[in-house]
């Protein structure tokens, strides 16, 4: 679908505006976007961060209910994007790995925008929306998610290409990848390409009768770290601080750690030669996948500061609901860790936020934006704080049956157990409620008692101790699961026997566990889940 010529497409959008017309009676319905950002922890200025400059991505929070303890069901990319894009957990769409599509794998499951096409929307895909390959048929699930197929930047195939300048001249596959765009193939990188082509779509749908999905996927921050090299400016190697927590904690359980190894192939990190499994990367290394993390963030930012302020200026924003959100987070050195891979909020925490026209925001006035571009290297950009921002757990899950309950369609109900057979229901909390005209502030227990909220996530390891293939274990592989809780006071992760051919986890076959206390311990590096003072407490815990 990549090579098709623009007439073909031009084509398909044509024959799907008439589908999406015939199929849609309703002329005021909201359109939605829906921005997915891979890696992205909650490294924003909007989430407390002083040091990343994203004055776009602040400006969305500033008319939006952002939430601040969202968590993702699984901290790899393909399982996570299939588990909220379809509201089903890891353990409903059996994918831990890279390797099925879960329409035949486990079930026909609908997803979020094979639902609004199935209500009338005209539904889009541009970039990294689905992972690609296997786990989306190769096709990024097209035709069922998408009225015709999505597009991705001609450039993405440069990515993992030795396109890196080295100290020696040469071009190599590094992971701190700056680069003049001017001179990588193609002359422009990936997630430019996407905004261009979401642009495109946008001015398209202007004038179009039918309300329209535009999922549009980001690649950055996801590695390699491949950016214009003008943003390493904003964070100068100086100001660049090491984790708080640098170093791989002594009561955390071998099983639960993650050795990066695909940090480690990347051709600058092997001059380092580190050791296997917990070697260190060096300190000013550190600093330098620091600063190209953060700089890979402002970049991001202004991709999305350019679609927005596009959304402005063809007036759909007064009509069109906006979800940003990241399929999972990132350690930076935390727990003495580079990687997704775990179960530690630093790799599950990511975030969340709704812009809702009249809703979290005023509609605008005649004439007025309100995503204006904000450029990052301006001093005098502005600084916004969140509109609205809610401390309760919420999961990456509940986005289905929030997205369809904000655009005024039926709220797919809740699943059964067992739920293989059924095409359509969600197991995710439909967090609509939470835009209700209420100041959170003031009344915290409008939705309940927060201590009664939890956010599940789980991760797959081969084995008990940390070896070549423990971040992205083969299902065949899999012989552990750390399936993990956290609540507002604590996280406690059990690592569990698991059988990959009959899908079940046996929670009386203990391997590990961990329990971090939230208040006491916020970096989760003090393990008391073997203190015997907290003994009746961990029985109370155990699933």
């Amino acid at each position: 679908w990549r090579q098709l010529s623009f007439s073909l497409l031009l084509g398909f959008f044509c024959i799907a505006l008439v589908s999406a017309a015939q199929g849609n009676s309703a002329t005021d319905a909201l359109n939605i976007l829906l921005i997915i950002v891979d890696d992205l922890r909650p490294s924003l200025g909007c989430y407390g961060d002083k040091l990343v400059r994203s004055p776009n991505i602040d400006q969305l929070a500033s008319h939006s209910i952002v939430f601040e303890n969202a968590f993702a069901q699984q901290a790899v990319c393909a399982p996570s994007r299939v588990s909220f894009l379809t509201g089903r957990r890891p353990d409903t769409t059996r994918l831990y790995d890279f390797n099925s599509y879960w329409r035949v794998h486990s079930g026909n499951f609908s997803t979020i925008p094979q639902y609004f096409k199935e209500n009338g929307y005209v539904t889009m895909s541009v970039g990294k929306v689905f992972h690609p390959g296997i786990s989306s048929n190769h096709s990024d699930d097209y035709p069922y998610s998408w009225s015709f197929p999505p597009y991705h930047p001609s450039s993405e195939k440069y990515e993992n290409t030795k396109t890196c300048k080295g100290q020696d001249g040469k071009l190599h596959t590094n992971l701190l990848c700056p680069v003049d765009v001017a001179d990588v193939p193609e002359g422009t990188l990936p997630d430019k390409q996407s905004t261009e082509e979401a642009i495109r779509l946008l001015e398209k749908m202007k004038t179009s009768v039918s309300p329209f999905f535009l999922a549009v996927g980001y690649h950055k921050p996801h590695i390699p770290f491949r950016y214009p090299k003008e943003f390493q400016k904003l964070y100068p190697l100086e100001n660049m601080t090491l984790a708080p927590d640098p170093h791989v904690p002594d009561s955390l359980p071998p099983v639960a750690y993650n050795p990066w190894m695909d940090i480690r192939e990347r051709e600058d990190v092997q001059a380092l030669n580190i050791s296997v499994p917990y070697g260190p990367i060096p300190v000013d290394f550190q600093r330098k996948i620091r600063q190209s993390y953060f700089a890979s963030v402002s970049y991001l930012d202004t991709q999305v500061g350019h679609l927005l302020s596009a959304l402005d200026d063809l007036r759909l924003a007064h009509n069109t609901i906006i979800a940003f959100m990241s399929d999972h987070g990132w350690a930076l050195g935390e727990h003495g860790e580079w990687a997704k891979y775990s179960n530690f909020d630093v790799t599950t925490r990511v975030p969340l936020m709704f812009y809702v026209p009249g809703k979290t925001a005023l509609l605008p006035a005649a004439g007025e934006k309100l995503f204006p571009y904000q450029d990052p290297f301006d001093p005098a950009s502005e600084l916004m704080g969140a509109g609205r921002r809610t401390e309760d757990l919420v999961e990456l899950v509940s986005l289905f049956p929030t997205l369809a309950g904000l655009a005024g369609m039926p709220v797919p109900p809740w699943c059964p157990i067992p739920s293989f057979h059924v095409e359509l229901c969600r197991e995710g909390h439909n967090l609509q409620r939470y835009l209700q005209l209420h100041d959170l502030e003031e009344d915290p227990y409008l939705f309940g008692n927060p201590r009664e909220l939890i956010a599940y996530s789980q991760y797959p390891r081969p084995a008990d101790f940390p070896q070549w293939n423990s971040d992205k274990p083969s299902l065949k592989d899999i012989k552990v699961m750390g399936y993990s809780i956290r609540t507002i006071d604590y996280r406690y992760t059990v690592w569990v026997g698991f059988s990959p051919t009959e899908f079940l986890a046996n929670f009386s076959d203990i391997h590990a566990g961990e329990l971090y206390f939230v208040d006491s311990d916020p970096l989760q590096d003090h393990n008391v889940y073997n203190d015997s003072q907290h003994g009746g407490l961990l029985l109370s815990l155990r699933p």
